[in-house]
């Protein structure tokens, strides 16, 4: 039998999607201006910036980013052709390939980073109080699966 929504959870899951939406919407437009890169691949440049040596397994950075496997290949060949990226074989597992933060992409990440803070101020944190962002942290940590830290 379905669960259908009431109409409070209705609102809710209306309001949460639209907001969602919106500020993804926000951010991806401000990096695509200022830094010709959609939000997808600030976020990949931000994770191998924060990686040991810059550098994850091709699968774990998939899994960190919640991507496939295919969506996350094509990507990589983007950043690869900017010159951001690479991608190198592991010499111990030939199954197992290396995504690679370049120099490159760690100065366009640098310079994308200010603008993008920026645009999640004012997309998101400039319009909550404390209140809200604590209980927004709470929620959305609720959410993830456990092995994700919050």
């Amino acid at each position: 039998m379905t669960r259908w929504l009431d109409d409070e959870e209705q609102r809710t899951w209306r309001a949460f999607m639209a907001a969602s939406q919106l500020v993804q919407e926000e951010l991806d437009r401000q990096l695509q201006r200022d830094s010709g890169m959609p939000h997808a691949y600030y976020a990949m440049l931000v994770k191998l910036s924060e990686a040991p040596d810059r550098m994850m397994r091709m699968s774990e950075l998939a899994t960190e980013l919640n991507s496939s496997q295919s969506r996350l290949s094509h990507a990589m060949k983007r950043l690869e052709e900017r010159g951001w990226a690479r991608r190198e074989p592991c010499a111990a597992d030939r199954r197992v390939s290396w995504a690679i933060l370049t120099d490159e992409g760690l100065a366009a990440l640098t310079a994308a980073a200010p603008g993008h803070v920026e645009a999640v101020r004012q997309a998101l944190f400039d319009r909550l109080t404390p209140t809200q962002l604590r209980r927004l942290r709470e929620i959305c940590a609720s959410l993830l699966p456990t092995s994700n830290p919050s």
